[in-house]
């Protein structure tokens, strides 16, 4: 899953960032509001946004006001320190998701974070289930019919994504994103590498490949 983090200050967003490291999230972060609604408006494709409202450049209220007029629906969920009633009201009014009072325990943000993500995919359970594959994003755990599977960090993340959206065709460049978000430096075969070894740690036809365009983890066997 990749999430926008939008934070001006830098050793709080640091330590976000790290929290959400063994999670398996990909975490781009900016910390001006202006930057954050361009990225918003563009065609980042992002799971979830962590906003703050107090930022430098454009205040986070009206970065989450215009992205809600633009109609882009990404699940928000607002990181503030103004702890009254009115904004907090405010706040959800504009189109957050979910509030977060600074300053908060990286747990109860983890977990706010996991259910604002399978609330928007409609999901009433955390676990995913495809195919006789098991996908746990709690504990992180990964099962094929029932037997442990060990995957990188990377391939869960690729996992969880073709989970979470069976039946989606993803392209190259959008699985890239999602996986390494604005990370310098990356292969150009990288998705195929992950992909190859999601097949052999699990079995050869998990994900099909729609040729010129990208990937696709098919809901059931193909007959």
């Amino acid at each position: 899953m990749r999430i926008l983090l939008v934070e001006d200050d830098p050793s709080l967003a640091s330590g976000i960032r790290l929290a959400l490291k063994p999670e398996h999230y990909t975490v781009d972060h900016l910390a001006d509001g202006t930057a954050a609604l361009n990225a918003l408006h563009g065609d980042e494709p992002f799971d979830a946004v962590i906003l703050d409202l107090g930022l430098p450049g454009l205040d986070g209220m009206r970065v989450l006001e215009s992205a809600r007029r633009r109609g882009n629906r990404v699940p928000v969920l607002v990181l503030t320190a103004r702890d009254a009633v009115d904004d907090r009201i405010a706040g959800l009014d504009a189109g957050a998701d979910d509030y977060l009072i600074k300053p908060f325990e990286v747990a109860e943000l983890k977990a706010r974070l996991r259910a604002l993500l399978r609330r928007s995919q409609g999901q009433a359970s955390p676990v995913l289930e495809c195919r006789d594959i098991r996908l746990d994003p709690a504990t992180l755990g990964v099962s094929y019919r029932g037997r442990p599977v060990v995957l990188s960090r990377r391939e869960f993340t690729l996992l969880h994504e073709f989970m979470s959206h069976p039946g989606r065709v993803f392209t190259r460049d959008t699985l890239t994103r999602l996986v390494y978000g604005w990370e310098a430096d990356v292969e150009s075969n990288a998705i195929e590498v992950h992909v190859h070894h999601l097949r052999r740690k699990l079995f050869p036809d998990l994900i099909r490949t729609v040729r010129g365009i990208g990937y696709v983890l098919d809901e059931a066997d193909a007959p």
